[in-house]
């Protein structure tokens, strides 16, 4: 029976049908926790053991060191207008070990964990693009990392202690005109013959394009398909895509041209190849590695998306926020500080909640890389969220601004993040294609408890396997549909096992395991009743990666909240996020059940979504809880910084956010002095009018005392400063040589009229 079943099920292609190349992106790296959700049961007990490190004395040395020294030593708006780095700052780079985190020590390196590089990126990236890819590339997908894991040894011995001090600068050559997100198929060729001496050796063209470091690059890793007509390698005529490593000045490689990125300058551009020769020994990993690029490839983003992308983009977001929130309460308008108005304080309120979240789910996930675990779903999941959710709390921090967020200069704070957004979007996948066809296509294989076993068995004919698996198949959704239904009825409670957390977190455990229980069989319905056709309908496969991105999520906020110790204080935050993360959840659902067609998509649209409606999982945050998380970003005080402890806020007397910070911390020391203002006033002692202006008045009448107005002034005249935005000379402004009124003079000598009435005429 179950043989025919398994020939039945070959021929009507029930089951996805999987490409060699996403067989080897399905077996790249772990299962971790989303297991648990596509399986509907999780385990939340086992979930909180799951490592939350803490970084190590000597990794926190570093940041608190040479990053921070590193920091302090750039200037990130002059560097941005004039786009090149000093060499003193590449050097000191080079000295301290920013390039080689990923090169063991026996190598010249200075090996940190996944968590340490991806703080050192976070803390550097909002700061200066340029400085951030000048760390990002070395030290995530690239030379140094393949070079590590799949070099021959005279492979590591010769590159990876010229990686580490500098003398090697690295870029990736994969992505090309015709091959973006779907990477696979890349048209770099190398057409395998043999030469005059009787060597075997490839004849190298290409076009790359958006290739980070590449103008200044001078080790190229190099993704191409290896075309063997003779068949002289042993692989066939098609032997694979391979990497190869190639040293900047060969012949027919060009190389040194620049793309102009959106937003904040970093160092991208082409890398173009004609008839360049290069031979085996130039494979990484050497001639056993050939046609293992891909396999190599995925293997390394199973975890890598987890760090470097995640890594600025949850620092990113939690800058927005705190500038955001810190600004709210340095700027006033109408007699009181916006962060005071209820519109300012909700969008306060959801970064704030954002960057709690997200910075959780960073921390659990790198922890995760650094006990041997490669979960390629969640660092999926990572990628494509924590970006789009940095974008969005970058726009809502644009909105608080407002002019200091349009005018552009060295004050401005947060305008560089937002016009950058897009390119954490773009890069190592776009998010579209992410959602879409990797979180669930992959997941609902690769993490299902039977779906990958039984398409295994059935395509190596493995009876038993198929067997096994699939009746543990069969168990598992009529279990769901069981757990489903007593779990709806009850919204999770008798049923889901909630382990012994803080009490006022319980519900969100109630919440996830009713959840994972309805996901668990909404997965296996898309799999039995769509099957193969699955990777046609994104927008519904993206509801499905919605849904189990959101739940990771909101626990990952459970499990930092666990970790630090359950503070009291954070439980607003802490609140808002899982509220915010359900209730994308139950959006999420509320698709599904509105566009899944088959046999029992009338059931879902109708019946199924009415009850989804009138019983949901959970609404969006109400105006309380976003207050309460706004206000642990509005004062500067003990929480605020250590929620903070790794954020490089500059110095006060630097324009921007150092400025903005100390205004924020002299504007929370000062409010008991207006609270007393205030105070004195509704005693009648003092006048009616301003609290601010009142310092001097209320000194004079003992209401505070002469420190205290002196602190109110200060306080006053730093909100001053923070709010300027910066204006510009005519020359500053057009450059040397171009002030209107004056006569602009071209290469060939003739008068071209003042630059004034070349602005007219632009107009």
């Amino acid at each position: 029976m179950f043989s025919a079943l398994m020939k039945w099920m070959q021929v009507n292609k029930v089951l996805p049908q999987i490409s060699d190349t996403e067989r080897q992106a399905l077996e790249a790296g772990d299962v971790w926790i989303d297991g648990d959700f596509f399986s509907g049961t999780p385990d939340f007990r086992r979930m909180l053991n799951e490592h939350y490190d803490r970084l190590p004395e000597h990794e926190q040395a570093f940041i608190d060191g040479p990053v921070e020294e590193l920091l302090g030593m750039i200037d990130a708006y002059r560097t941005s207008r004039t786009r090149v780095l000093e060499d003193r700052i590449l050097q000191f780079m080079k000295d301290n070990g920013f390039l080689a985190m990923q090169i063991p020590k026996e190598y010249g390196g200075n090996p940190m964990s996944a968590q340490a590089k991806s703080t050192v990126m976070g803390k550097v990236t909002p700061h200066s693009g340029i400085l951030s890819s000048l760390v990002a590339i070395p030290n995530s997908l690239g030379a140094a990392e393949l070079l590590r894991e799949y070099g021959t040894d005279e492979q590591k011995t010769h590159y990876l202690p010229k990686l580490a001090n500098g003398e090697y600068m690295p870029c990736f050559g994969l992505t090309e005109p015709t091959a973006g997100s779907d990477a696979a198929s890349i048209k770099a060729e190398g057409e395998v013959f043999r030469d005059s001496d009787g060597q075997v050796k490839f004849r190298l063209n290409f076009r790359k394009r958006y290739i980070t470091l590449a103008p200044i690059a001078n080790l190229i890793s190099l993704a191409c398909r290896l075309r063997d007509p003779e068949n002289l390698l042993g692989h066939g005529e098609d032997a694979g895509i391979t990497v190869l490593l190639l040293k900047k000045g060969r012949e027919g490689l060009e190389i040194g041209n620049f793309h102009e990125p959106i937003g904040d300058i970093f160092y991208n551009g082409p890398i173009v190849g004609r008839d360049v020769i290069a031979s085996a020994d130039d494979v990484l990993g050497g001639p056993d590695y050939i046609g293992q690029g891909w396999k190599m490839l995925m293997e390394s983003l199973a975890g890598g998306r987890m760090v470097s992308l995640p890594a600025g983009a949850v620092a990113g977001m939690r800058m927005a926020a705190a500038s955001a929130g810190a600004y709210s309460m340095v700027r006033r308008q109408f007699g009181m500080p916006i962060g005071e108005m209820e519109g300012v304080q909700a969008k306060v309120g959801h970064g704030a909640g954002m960057s709690y979240m997200f910075e959780g789910a960073r921390v659990l996930g790198c922890s995760a890389l650094d006990h041997g675990i490669q979960p390629p779903v969640a660092s999926a999941v990572m990628k494509a969220y924590s970006t789009e959710t940095a974008r969005e709390v970058g726009v809502d921090a644009m909105d608080i601004f407002a002019g200091a967020g349009v005018m552009q200069g060295p004050s401005n704070i947060v305008g560089g993040g937002y016009a950058s957004a897009p390119v954490a979007i773009t890069v190592e996948g776009a998010n579209i294609m992410t959602r879409t066809l990797i979180v669930f296509g992959q997941g609902a294989t690769r993490c299902h408890p039977h779906a990958y076993e039984v398409v295994q068995a059935v395509e190596n004919k493995d009876t038993g396997k198929f067997r096994k698996h699939l009746l543990g198949w069969m168990g598992q959704f009529g279990l769901g549909m069981i757990l489903s239904l007593i779990r709806g009825l009850t919204r999770g409670w008798f049923t889901v096992k909630v382990p012994d957390v803080h009490p006022k977190t319980k519900t969100w455990y109630r919440r996830l395991g009713w959840s994972a229980t309805r996901f668990g069989l909404l997965t296996n319905l898309a799999m039995f009743l769509i099957g193969g056709k699955l990777k046609t309908r994104g927008n519904l496969t993206g509801r499905y990666a919605d849904v189990i991105a959101w739940m990771l999520l909101a626990f990952s906020t459970l499990r930092r909240f666990e970790a630090e110790g359950r503070k009291e204080e954070d439980l607003p935050l802490v609140q808002y996020s899982c509220q915010y993360a359900m209730a994308q959840v139950q959006k999420g659902y509320e698709g599904i059940y509105e566009n899944f067609d088959g046999p029992v998509g009338l059931f879902l649209r109708t019946l199924g979504r009415l009850w989804v409606g009138i019983n949901p999982i959970a609404k969006m945050p109400n105006d309380t809880q976003g207050r309460e998380a706004a206000m642990i970003y509005q004062r500067f005080d003990e929480q605020f910084q250590r929620l903070h402890n790794d954020c490089w806020f500059g110095k006060d007397d630097e324009p921007g956010l150092g400025r903005l910070m100390k205004a924020f911390r002299l504007t929370t020391e000062a409010q008991p002095v207006r609270e007393k203002i205030v105070a004195g006033q509704k005693a009648r002692k003092l006048e009616r009018g301003p609290v601010d202006e009142m310092a001097e008045q209320a000194r004079e009448a003992g209401v505070i005392s002469a420190d205290e107005a002196d602190l109110l002034n200060r306080a006053n005249s730093a909100c001053l400063d923070a709010i300027e935005v910066d204006v510009f000379t005519p020359e500053e402004f057009f450059g040397e040589g171009m002030v209107p009124g004056e006569t602009a003079t071209g290469d060939d000598g003739r008068n071209h009229g003042t630059a004034g009435e070349e602005v007219a005429k632009a107009s």
